[in-house]
């Protein structure tokens, strides 16, 4: 006689269970208990991307793009570049996310737990910076009020296949190099990390209640670099660059109304002054409207429109724009004035 096992039969619901409880065993087996994608490398910055920013920085007057207050404005247009020639101030550390501001790549790595857990990411770039930590271990952010890095304090979490972290303590610092536009220490940062094969974007969110009307956002990108060889910090050793600054007290600055870069960049690109100054407004599309039939651009150019590789010689104007470097006529301006004779 054969035993049947019927649809009831305690044996046969033991069974399947069983076979249920294996199936889930292996899908949380082949699931990642962390992070889905493996940002550890060196990544490179890709100038022909934003190489105004990333290479020579702003000009100073510059500061479109940055939705500022009257404060900022006011701070910004007070800056003078010497400032950093002063002993005590070449080696102040960067803010943690001034890389993308930068032509420089950078390093990233993971640092793991006794049971093989990642806690936190790591970055590092051959900057005066302090290495930024993500801690991925769920801790609470310290008080507003607690001692911390230049770096400030930074969470992460993964949201799908983006990392994304959040940097408080703060201490007050530039947020774009080169033309002084400031954050204070009251300063936030949100950013995304987000691999494609080997590229890596990163967007970052700064928002600031002391300087800031809205959101301040970039986004840039670095191309993995299996033979880079980024050091994890660059050592900075002061030295008496300007002798005048030297022993004597001097604080390079300009006073309220003396600032003379003030009006270079509406004089020099025909950029109206407002958009220049850094208002929210000139952030979004609809204002390209409101200047369409008062903008005349330059007819030819002189600096940095003459792009990346105008500065070497070759054509590289922006369009319609004949590119003039050092005083002399870059190959693509000699050919236009050819054609202009002819």
């Amino acid at each position: 006689m054969t035993a049947c096992v019927g649809q009831g039969d305690p044996d046969r619901m033991s069974f399947r269970s069983t076979v249920v409880a294996m199936l889930a065993a292996l899908m949380l087996t082949a699931a990642p208990a962390s992070a889905q994608v493996d940002l550890t490398g060196s990544w490179a910055s890709r100038m022909h991307e934003d190489f105004f920013e990333r290479g020579p920085g702003r000009d100073l007057g510059d500061y479109t793009g940055a939705p500022l207050n009257d404060e900022a404005r006011a701070i910004a247009l007070s800056y003078e570049p010497t400032l950093l020639a002063m002993r005590e101030r070449q080696c102040l550390p960067y803010s943690p996310y001034a890389w993308p501001y930068q032509p420089g790549g950078f390093r990233m790595w993971s640092e793991f737990d006794a049971d093989g857990g990642i806690i936190a990411w790591k970055t590092a770039a051959g900057t005066i910076r302090d290495m930024l930590i993500i801690w991925m271990d769920g801790r609470p952010h310290p008080s507003a009020n607690a001692f911390s890095a230049t770096t400030g304090f930074t969470t992460g979490k993964w949201e799908g296949n983006t990392l994304t972290t959040y940097t408080t303590n703060l201490k007050a610092h530039v947020f774009r190099r080169g033309n002084g536009l400031p954050a204070s220490d009251r300063t936030t940062i949100t950013a995304h990390f987000t691999r494609h094969d080997n590229l890596l974007t990163i967007t970052t969110i700064e928002e600031d209640p002391v300087y800031l009307t809205e959101p301040h956002v970039v986004s840039r990108t670095w191309e993995l670099d299996p033979a880079g060889d980024i050091p994890p910090w660059t050592a900075c050793n002061p030295v008496t660059e300007i002798p005048r600054l030297e022993g004597t007290g001097v604080v390079p600055h300009h006073l309220p109304g003396q600032t003379p870069y003030e009006h270079f960049i509406s004089t020099t690109y025909n950029i109206p002054q407002e958009a220049a100054m850094g208002y929210a407004e000139t952030l979004y599309p609809e204002y390209r409207k409101k200047l369409k039939g008062t903008y005349k651009p330059p007819d030819r150019c002189t600096r940095y429109c003459c792009g990346w590789l105008g500065f070497e010689g070759l054509p590289a104007s922006a369009p319609g724009l004949r590119c003039i470097i050092g005083g002399g006529y870059s190959v693509q301006d000699r050919e236009l004035l050819k054609s202009d004779r002819k």
